[in-house]
């Protein structure tokens, strides 16, 4: 029980912070798309991609291995091989994330489409922000691992918030008191991509302070430690190396579809005769405003795998298969929980949605969104899923599988763009749902295989979908009825939700028959129990 506790209450925390911080992204897309335009987000959103799959190399999965191996490590009662490992994993960072961030600058010309190079000055902003991101990510790892997921949490919602604030100031600025007539869109993704760096530098000054505030307490906790198996640091680099290399290569290949289905659609449209402005207001519809929606949902599966994977390397360091593999079944039934019903609500609300959020946007966004929403659900397995692998030591096996997925993404989109141009940026959309969809079943393949776990289908997937099919008809009967009233998209919107909000947590207790005890165990699960009990479900 206290295992169980443990998991759902660091993955509550991130994923709080998770919500908030994407949220916060969220709302500011909607200020700064009307600042910059299609073409200025067209921009943006290709150095942005780009920038994303640089710091996959550099720094994107340095929490997760400096997290599995430095709860190893404490698992073991070994201290100070556990600060010898977050020590190492600094040096790493530093010159993985400093190489990084000179490729970025000096050669981002040759990685950005030839028809998208006004995106070159905002993908040289972001270049130091690579660097200091790996730096970044070893310190969430090392709190991580000592299952402390309030820093991590906490930095994050203070990069967001700063993000947001110099994102929209910046971008005004220099549209308004630098940019040349014409370069109106060059420099309002310059500015875009200021807020950036900014949020970066403010996450990292947190965990600095919170790390040097908890300095003493680390050190007395390492001069007890009475281990005589000393690794030596040429040990802990080759730990480091042979763990974070498939480590990034798997999350490299499993968000650079994102970067290259970009490439692709770019490259195969133009051929087709589209304009490079037709493409880049297309992918900023697509980039901009339907993926920040699509990835608050996403948020919690990534806090999921991120609280989980501490918990799953020690047990299995430990032996305690069986342990692990309660632990992967209720981290998966915890986002299936969520991401389901997300998926419906998203489906059938997706024009009030788009367009309250993003008043901008046009039909494009609202269409992507209604047919693509089902990419949640698969992206969220395979966050946890990937994972779960990487926490048994098969990062081998989690590239081999997201290599396979890869190549059945860009093989399917690439003809489905050359027979079918008209398709558009909904072939991108296709992709992604279908990479996401074959990697999440052969990593449970492969867990299955090494683990000898098994899916809990109907608890996990069939009953939460019977629920967020009557909740999904629900919001969209509410939603369309008061719209019809008063023609108030936002009440309108506000009030859909909150009632199906209400409704599938009823529906989910009646098809689950959750009990009350085992609701508690969900994310704030005591307020959920306390809502359920003025609506007579627990009595």
């Amino acid at each position: 029980m206290g295992k169980k506790n443990s998991l759902i209450k660091n993955a509550s925390v991130l994923m709080i912070a998770s919500i908030i911080s994407r949220v916060i992204g969220l709302i500011y897309r909607r200020p700064l798309g009307e600042v910059l335009g299609p073409v200025g987000l067209g921009y943006y959103g290709y150095a942005s991609n780009l920038y994303s799959i640089l710091l996959l190399i550099s720094s994107y999965s340095i929490p997760m291995a400096v997290s599995k191996i430095v709860s190893e490590r404490l698992a073991l009662r070994q201290y100070k091989n556990a600060g010898k490992v977050f020590r190492g994993a600094l040096i790493y960072a530093a010159i993985v994330g400093g190489a990084t961030a000179l490729v970025a600058f000096f050669a981002g010309r040759f990685l950005l489409p030839v028809n998208q190079q006004n995106a070159v000055p905002a993908l040289q902003v972001l270049a130091p922000t690579i660097f200091l991101s790996a730096i970044l990510g070893v310190f969430r790892g090392y709190f991580q691992a000592h299952q402390n997921m309030t820093p991590t949490s906490v930095s994050q919602i203070l990069e967001q918030i700063m993000n947001a604030i110099v994102s929209i100031a910046a971008a005004v600025l220099l549209i308004n008191s630098f940019a040349p007539p014409g370069e109106e869109a060059v420099y309002g993704a310059v500015g875009g991509t200021l807020g950036t760096g900014a949020g970066v530098v403010t996450g990292l000054a947190f965990m600095l302070l919170v790390y040097f505030m908890n300095r003493n307490v680390l050190r007395r906790r390492m001069g007890r430690d009475r281990n005589r198996e000393a690794e030596s640091y040429g040990s802990v680099f080759r730990t480091i190396f042979f763990l974070v290399t498939p480590i990034i290569f798997t999350t490299f290949i499993n968000n650079a579809s994102t970067y290259l289905d970009s490439y692709i659609f770019s490259s195969i449209q133009g051929f087709h005769g589209f304009s490079g402005d037709q493409i880049s207001a297309a992918y900023g519809e697509f980039s901009n405003y339907y993926l920040p929606v699509i990835n608050i949902p996403l948020a919690m599966a990534s806090a999921s795998a991120s609280a989980m994977m501490p918990e799953v390397s020690s047990d299995f360091a430990l032996g305690k298969n069986r342990e692990a593999s309660r632990q992967i079944n209720q981290t998966i039934r915890l986002t299936m929980f969520i991401s389901i019903p997300a998926t419906a609500g998203m489906m059938v609300l997706a024009k009030p949605i788009m367009g309250v959020l993003f008043p901008a946007s046009s039909a494009l966004a609202a269409n992507l969104l209604m047919t693509g929403a089902l990419y949640v659900i698969f992206s969220a397995l395979a966050t946890i899923t990937g994972s779960v692998l990487q926490s048994i030591g098969q990062q081998k096996t989690a590239l081999v599988n997201a290599g396979i997925s890869l190549g059945v993404n860009l093989g399917v989109l690439t003809l489905l763009l050359l027979l079918f141009p008209g398709l558009g940026i909904y072939g991108v959309m296709l992709a992604n749902i279908l990479f996401s969809a074959v990697i999440c079943v052969l990593n449970s393949m492969s867990i299955r295989k090494f683990l000898g776990h098994k899916n809990e289908w109907k608890k996990t997937y069939l009953q939460p979908a019977i629920a967020s099919a009557g909740m999904g008809l629900l919001a969209a009967g509410v939603y369309y009825g008061l719209f019809a009233l008063t023609r108030r998209p936002f009440i309108a919107l506000m009030i859909a939700v909150l009632l199906a909000v209400a409704a599938y947590l009823i529906l989910y207790v009646v098809v689950t028959g959750t009990g009350e005890e085992e609701m508690r165990r969900f994310p704030m699960g005591g307020k959920v129990v306390k809502i359920l009990r003025i609506l007579k479900i627990y009595r």
